[in-house]
């Protein structure tokens, strides 16, 4: 099998390339960046720029399977400008894929692409299952909206779409866990607010598993990429805090002054979503690390 990888040179990319060759799976990837394209027998990199349209086209050469995960980060200032390229790395890059596959005769029959719980709306009481109908109001809500609505249209080539909504990923390479463990190491660490908001976490390695999960069992449809059990943002950091034997002394960070900090990004850290995995889980996913103090004492 060969599958055709968007954002490989990334965090979650590179564990699922790691995984495809320990599973033969041969790997060819899209690439911004020329001095990122290497070409070896099982893994192969091409060159595109969604901006101005151009592509590669041998990049889906034998490809049965698209792993799509390319996107600009939200963990950054969201000005006018920024936001508009958190919407742009997803849509055009999707639509050029779908675009450049018209014109071309090819093998794939399926695309998993990442998606985000930001749809789901802000709440405490809620436990959110992939047939819910509200979709949050706000910025992260309109982006996965558009996101997976331009990732639906590659069924308009009979090409069987697979949608995982991805929570908290943690995670020692990268991203949020080791902005999250640094202050806390340092004697500083405290919880957001009130720490009662729901977080939806899930280990890389859970994560990077289950998106081969769907390719090798070809499982279509929508799932939530999370762990089973969900916690307060108050006992992720305790937890935190007890694996590297440090206390939290500071008392909760107030809103507002996150909001001075970050401005709309501050949503990230202070947003609730309780949500559920089962579905994947019938689909016989079995999770490694299913509780938060198992997974915060692989990853420390």
């Amino acid at each position: 099998m060969k599958v055709l990888i968007t954002g490989a040179t990334g965090l979650i990319g590179q564990e699922i390339v790691r995984l495809c060759h320990q599973s033969n799976i041969d790997v060819n990837y899209l690439t911004t960046s020329k001095n990122k394209l290497i070409s070896q027998n099982n893994y192969k990199g091409y060159y595109w720029n969604p901006s101005s349209g151009e592509i590669d086209l041998d990049c889906f050469q034998d490809v049965e399977i698209i792993i799509h995960l390319v996107g600009a980060t939200v963990a950054k200032r969201w000005t006018n400008r920024y936001k508009q390229e958190i919407i742009d790395s997803r849509i055009i890059t999707t639509s050029l894929l779908v675009e450049s596959l018209k014109t071309i005769k090819h093998s794939v029959r399926q695309i998993v692409s990442a998606s985000a719980i930001g749809i789901y709306p802000d709440s405490f009481q809620n436990y959110y299952m992939e047939d819910s109908e509200e979709v949050d109001n706000g910025f992260l809500g309109q982006v996965v909206q558009k996101w997976e609505s331009s990732v639906l249209e590659f069924q308009t080539l009979d090409i069987e779409v697979t949608l995982l909504r991805i929570g908290l990923v943690l995670s020692h390479k990268g991203g949020a866990f080791p902005k999250i463990i640094n202050p806390i190491k340092k004697g500083i660490g405290a919880v957001f607010g009130n720490g009662k908001q729901w977080q939806s976490w899930i280990h890389v390695e859970d994560l990077v598993g289950m998106f081969l999960h769907v390719v090798q069992e070809e499982i279509y449809g929508l799932y939530n990429a999370v762990a089973p059990n969900p916690i307060s943002n108050h006992k992720l950091t305790h937890a935190i805090a007890e694996a590297l034997h440090k206390k939290i002394l500071l008392p909760g960070i107030p809103r507002f002054m996150m909001k001075l900090i970050l401005g709309e990004m501050h949503m990230l850290l202070f947003s609730s979503q309780r949500v559920c995995c089962d579905k994947i889980m019938k689909t016989g996913f079995n999770f490694k690390y299913d509780n938060i103090t198992h997974a915060v004492e692989d990853l420390i």
